[in-house]
């Protein structure tokens, strides 16, 4: 089935009814769905399907001749291979003389990489045969920075030839739901934790009736698929796939800052910074700064892919119990019990989506949203605010709360937040948010009645 990317797939298609050249840049990290987008998107239309190798520059030329081929007599397997790039790229101008084709070049990265002049190539392609035709070319890849410097950037030969771009994210908490809508609130967000809302995960861990059941069988199995998720992403990625295992092993285990990473895994901190850069533009991780301060000592590192993060969080410490098939029988007391305080950050991002996406009647525009952490100057204890959101103008701000708790928030946590808010800026109008697995307190209602606080549960992120 296909999902959740009804915008992208009717931009694309109102594109190519127009029946003009295009170049579509479409980009984000492995698994998000961006070949099912295309794929969908290609049914019924001729395409000519290139999926790029990581292998030598003959060894794509191979395959893209192989793809060429197909598109000119379907059902055949085996294929002549051009003498060169140009006599390939030669072909598809002729076919598409008069047509409209699609011409996919899927894992683009693996392709610029091997034949380094293809670039260069394309932009002379499209600068003097393609501009007028009616060929509709999709550039395709699952490497950030190189999608957005060597595709998309200024230095880039292609810079300025493409007519439009998507950049595929992970689906949000809410979108999800369309998968198994039948699954309670709790499980849908128990979902959302475990896959990140990357569509490739849902669909592998195959939920039918329970999600339990799911995770013992698709995830805590040696068998399973999502079992070595991880382990293979990292060597397909990277050359030093140990290395990388290990520095986010390190931030799993609560290192957060770059020389606390650094010490951990035996690095000096100019060499980690390299291994850490890597990460971030893999999507793997992320840098968090307080929100409206610049990025600096306070800068601090964490998993961002809730997959990764799941994983490194309840696999490594469980692995010879999962080795030996007994996972299902520790399952409760290993894994599960700690669920509440694992969900603690995933309901964070959660309450954030709600308020940027979801929520209506804001108090505020928001601009931007985030945490903020700081000293208090009085007690000197570190305070940390789950969620500020700052106004597009003007000083105000919206100070939240989120507890992923079975029992019912207090007034106590409404006082808390004002002293909170009071650290974080001693003028401004706060608005105040809290968020709550478990309900509220009565004392509390009647704080929101009298509009003290919003109050939201984790059911009212789904209404």
């Amino acid at each position: 089935m296909f999902y959740c990317r009804e915008e992208e797939l009717h931009t694309m298609n109102r594109r190519y009814e127009k029946g003009r050249f295009e170049c579509v840049v479409i980009y984000g990290r492995r698994r998000v769905g961006k070949t099912a987008l295309i794929n969908e998107f290609c049914k019924g239309k001729p395409t000519i399907y290139f999926s790029a190798l990581n292998a030598s520059s003959q060894e794509n030329l191979e395959a893209l001749s192989k793809a060429i081929y197909t598109c000119q007599n379907p059902g055949s397997t085996s294929a002549p291979t051009y003498q060169s790039y140009a006599d390939a790229l030669d072909a598809v101008t002729e076919m598409a003389k008069g047509n409209r084709l699609v011409f996919v070049i899927d894992e683009y990265p693996y392709l610029a990489k091997a034949e380094k002049s293809i670039s260069s190539r394309l932009q002379h392609m499209i600068d003097h045969q393609w501009q007028d035709s009616k060929l509709y070319l999709i550039l395709c890849g699952s490497s950030m920075s190189f999608m957005e410097y060597q595709v998309l950037g200024y230095e880039s030969p292609l810079y300025g030839r493409r007519t439009a771009q998507f950049k595929i994210q992970a689906l949000t908490y809410r979108e999800i739901t369309v998968f198994h809508p039948k699954l309670k609130a709790t499980e849908q967000a128990l979902l959302y934790g475990v896959t990140g809302g990357i569509p490739h995960y849902i669909n592998k861990l195959d939920v039918e009736n329970d999600l339990d059941e799911a995770l013992l069988e698709n995830l805590f199995s040696t068998s399973s698929y999502l079992f070595e998720e991880p382990e293979n992403l990292l060597k397909q990625e990277l050359r030093e796939p140990a290395i990388y295992n290990s520095v986010i092993s390190a931030i799993a285990g609560g290192a957060s800052r770059s020389n606390e990473i650094s010490t951990k895994v035996g690095l000096e901190s100019g060499v980690c910074a390299k291994y850490l850069k890597v990460l971030l533009d893999l999507g793997i991780l992320k840098k968090e700064t307080p929100i409206t301060e610049k990025p600096g000592r306070k800068t601090i590192y964490a998993i961002d892919d809730n997959f990764f993060r799941f994983w490194y969080r309840f696999v490594p410490r469980n692995m010879s119990v999962i080795s030996a098939g007994r996972m299902g029988l520790v399952y409760e007391q290993a894994v599960k019990r700690f669920y509440p305080d694992y969900m603690g950050l995933v309901f964070e991002k959660m309450c954030q989506e709600y308020l940027l996406r979801y929520a209506k009647n804001l108090p505020i525009l928001l601009g931007n949203i985030g945490q903020w952490w700081g000293t208090d100057s009085k007690t000197r204890k570190e305070v940390q605010i789950d969620i500020v959101g700052t106004s597009v103008e003007g000083n105000e701000y919206l100070i939240g709360s989120c507890k992923y708790r079975n029992e019912k928030i207090g007034a106590e946590e409404l006082e808390l937040l004002r002293r909170y808010a009071a650290v974080f800026r001693r003028d401004g109008t706060f608005h105040y948010y809290i968020f709550s697995k478990g309900g509220f307190t009565p004392a509390l209602l009647e704080a929101e009645k009298r509009k003290e606080v919003t109050l939201v549960t984790l059911e009212d992120l789904y209404q």
